[in-house]
């Protein structure tokens, strides 16, 4: 929070429609306990100073806090369900991990971590080592800049799973 002068009531605001996208005066005010026209006139607010990006909730969190994002490529030592499953579990409870598929191929799994600094991530990392999880190796890299993010294009992709 230290890069703009963004109150609890703003990250309360923020983060209900993170959570649940549009939303009506009454429930945004109910959600942050707040009365509905100051609640809506902060809305505004955060719209027209771009911290929100569109209504599935994308936050201009570069704008909100300073973080670092890396991508970590996982294999496993042992390839027995249990142990994906214990993984799995394990990543399940991370608030810094934002992403994680499983993949076929060299690597069992890629996640993307997003932490407050490179030094969070790490201990991160060392936190996950220091378990009993059967991790054999890792890579990480380190995002410098977003590309692209969003979300699959429903219609066409229901139309190409039709034919």
């Amino acid at each position: 929070m230290k890069k703009l002068g963004l109150d609890g009531t703003d990250i309360r605001i923020l983060s209900a429609v993170q959570q649940h996208g549009q939303l009506s005066k009454m429930r945004l005010a109910e959600l942050v306990n707040l009365s509905p026209t100051p609640c809506w006139a902060r809305l505004d607010r955060l719209k027209t100073a771009g911290y929100i990006r569109g209504y599935h909730a994308e936050l201009a969190l570069e704008r909100i806090v300073d973080f670092t994002q890396v991508v970590v490529t996982v294999s496993l030592g042992s390839h027995r369900k249990a142990e994906f499953d214990r993984f799995e579990a394990y990543i399940g409870k991370l608030d810094e991990v934002t992403d994680c598929i499983a993949t076929g191929g060299g690597m069992d799994y890629v996640m993307k971590v997003v932490t407050p600094s490179l030094a969070c991530f790490q201990a991160l990392i060392d936190e996950m080592l220091a378990t009993d999880l059967p991790i054999e190796r890792y890579m990480t890299y380190i995002a410098t800049r977003q590309v692209k993010t969003s979300q699959p294009n429903l219609a066409k992709l229901v139309a190409k799973s039709a034919k």
